[in-house]
Order: C-alpha cells, then sequence, then structure tokens
C-alpha cells in the first residue's frame, strides 16, 4: 500500500458539562460526542526517506510543525521508532476554532492512515492512547462510535441515538479553547449524570435537560457567536458545539433542515450534515481494508 486516502469527519457534541477540575489544572468533563458526515480529507503518500510533508505546508495560519496532522505524524513516528516518510496532502472544510473537531479528527485520521502505511500494525488501543497525548478529543475519533466521554474527554462509553439531520452554522470567528477554560466565570460544577438516564432519554434528553457549560460565556466574549445562536434559536432548539463557535440545531428530515437553511442571512455560513452514531472515518478505513472487523468500540 503506497497511497492512502481518508476522510476526517467533524464532531458535534450534543451536550458539554464541566463537573470538576483535576489538581493539574485539566477540566473534568460529561459530553456526548456525535459524528457527523461532514469534513476534512486528507491524502497520504509514501515517502522514500523519513521526511514528513505538509501540502499545503502551511494553511489558514497554522505552521506545519505546530499543525496537528504534523505532530500526530512525527509521534506516531518516534513512538514506533519508525525511518519511513509521507506526503500529506490536506483539504479543509472545517473552520478553525470551530469546536468540530478539525484538528483532533485530522490527527486522528493521519494516525489511522500511517498505521498501515508504514505497515505498523500497531492496535486500536495503541493508537488510542498516543491519540489521547495529541489533544482530549483525538480518542474520540479513534473510537468509531457515538459516545458519553468522561475525565478530560478520553473515557468513552459506547451510544446510539435515533437518526437526525443537523443545520451547523459557523461564525466567522476562531474561539481560543484555553481562553474559555481560563475565565473565572465558567461553570466548574455541574452535577454528574447516570448513563443509564442517557440511554433512556436519547438524544431528546441531551438536548432539553441538558447544556453545554461553555455557551453563556462563550456568547458573551464573541458577538458572532452570541448573533449565529439568537438566529437559529428563531426556527429551533440552538445549541453550541464544544467551547464554539459552530452552533446547531437538530431536525428529524433533511428537507426541515433544508427549509431552514434557506433562511439563513448572507453573513451567516453552514452546512447540513447526517448524524453518525457509527464513524465515518472508521466505515472508509473498513471498506478499504485498512483495518479489519476486529476493530470496533474500543473497550475502554
Amino acid at each position: 500500500m503506497k497511497k492512502i486516502s481518508l476522510p476526517a469527519p467533524a464532531k458535534i457534541n450534543l451536550f458539554l458539562h464541566i463537573v470538576g477540575r483535576r489538581e493539574d489544572g485539566y477540566h473534568l468533563l460529561q459530553s456526548l460526542f456525535h459524528y457527523l458526515d461532514y469534513g476534512d480529507s486528507l491524502h497520504f503518500e509514501l515517502r522514500a526517506d523519513n521526511k514528513i510533508c505538509l501540502h499545503p505546508q502551511e494553511h489558514l495560519g497554522i505552521n506545519e510543525q505546530d499543525n496537528l496532522i504534523y505532530k500526530a505524524a512525527r509521534a506516531l513516528q518516534q513512538s514506533a521508532q519508525c525511518n519511513q516518510g509521507v506526503n500529506i496532502h490536506w483539504e479543509k472544510r472545517l473552520p478553525l476554532g470551530s469546536g468540530l473537531g478539525g484538528g483532533s479528527s485530522n490527527a486522528a485520521t493521519c494516525l489511522l492512515a500511517l498505521n498501515a502505511l508504514w505497515d505498523l500494525n500497531w492496535s486500536q488501543d495503541n493508537l488510542i492512547n498516543l491519540g489521547v497525548t495529541l489533544g482530549a478529543d483525538v480518542p474520540f475519533f479513534l473510537f468509531g462510535h457515538t459516545a458519553l466521554g468522561e475525565g478530560i474527554g478520553e473515557k468513552l462509553t459506547a451510544l446510539t441515538i435515533a437518526p437526525t439531520w443537523f443545520l451547523v452554522i459557523t461564525p466567522d470567528c476562531n474561539v481560543a479553547t484555553p481562553k474559555m477554560y481560563a475565565l473565572s466565570e465558567l461553570t466548574r460544577n455541574t452535577p454528574r449524570l447516570r448513563i443509564g438516564t442517557l440511554v433512556e432519554g436519547g438524544i431528546n434528553y441531551a438536548l432539553s435537560e441538558c447544556r453545554n457549560d461553555f455557551e453563556p460565556v462563550v456568547r458573551q466574549h464573541y458577538a458572532e457567536v452570541n448573533d449565529a445562536f439568537k438566529w437559529l434559536s428563531n426556527y429551533s432548539q440552538a445549541r453550541m458545539s464544544g467551547s464554539g463557535a459552530s452552533v446547531f440545531a437538530s431536525f428529524s428530515t433533511k428537507a426541515q433542515a433544508q427549509e431552514v437553511a434557506q433562511q439563513l442571512p448572507a453573513h451567516l455560513k453552514g452546512f447540513i450534515a447526517k448524524g453518525m452514531n457509527s464513524s465515518p472515518l472508521m466505515q472508509s478505513a473498513l471498506s478499504k481494508g485498512i483495518i479489519n472487523n476486529d476493530w470496533g468500540v474500543a473497550k475502554r
């Protein structure tokens, strides 16, 4: 295998509660992660040397060595003591700082692809353990299924929700996650939910009875997010994803989502996507023989 192309899907947080804080400063979460059939695309080509080269080398103001794709490739290369290289071409659709997990998804796709391209034969669990060192959301993108995330987001329990369509609005701003976590007004003591409560209530419970603890502080600090949230709330219950900036609403059918999307004012951008319980990345990798049926929802 000399070339591999794989998707790097977006995620949304159907809710995000901050339930505490560790002594090392990391925040403890409960969040329902869900995949979308929309995202970036990455293309990998084996090199004759051991260099890791991104194309474009710099994009969206990110230097190559600061890019999570490059960091993931270098981390795997060093951890596996691998002397092979790769050219990586990436096509971005997910904006930076949008709360859709673009960087983490890119990193996960990179780890999965290079594990096959470099013939490393790492297990899913080993890739997940390396992924968490790159970012708390990376394990979810290697997990393969809609999940309740706990801890800093790396402790995952598979859940299944009903088929749903989403209209996602991506305000023209980059929300800095570290800045949001540092704010004194951020709620950090939301009571923990029982997993059984989520299993019984599903997506309706997650959207009606839960919340995103970042939402009020991000709306206060970013007028663009507040504007998008208020507009979408005129048509359906709006919810922010991650630490922002994207906001979304759920619909039973694609036609319902399209009807609202047609009303989007010129200054707002968005897209329609179907929610996916099974990861588009894993589906593509399985169909191409990059992984086999031994891969599945990791038991963590």
